[in-house]
């Protein structure tokens, strides 16, 4: 187990990605491109997604393989590069098309483990 925990890491994730949700709820591609405040948001919290991630133990992976972790924990690495910045079509596509079915992921794992107690 983790310095904080495994289920203190997948709540950081599942809030993480609930702020993001809110971010993007009444906005499109265009308009996120325009708005730097939202850009900047999304990207904090899905750093925050790997971070996170990262701290959960292998065995609490193993146990959930559908989480695809080795991606979630490689999030910042996706997004920004080294010498270019980050790259906010990648970002779009995260949050619009992997991040919804992960976040269901989550909430069933949370669920189940809330089960144990």
């Amino acid at each position: 187990m983790s310095k904080r925990g495994d289920i203190e890491s997948l709540e950081d994730i599942q809030e993480a990605t609930r702020r993001i949700g809110i971010y993007i709820k009444k906005t499109d591609y265009g308009g996120f491109l325009e708005d730097i405040k939202t850009q900047d948001a999304i990207v904090r919290n899905l750093e925050i997604i790997g971070e996170a991630t990262k701290n959960i133990s292998d065995n609490f992976k193993e146990k959930y393989p559908q989480i695809p972790w080795k991606k979630l924990a490689g999030l910042r690495d996706r997004l920004i590069h080294h010498y270019f910045g980050v790259n906010y079509d990648i970002v779009w596509v995260i949050v619009r098309e992997e991040l919804p079915e992960i976040i269901s992921q989550i909430k069933e794992i949370l669920d189940n483990e809330g089960d144990k107690k």
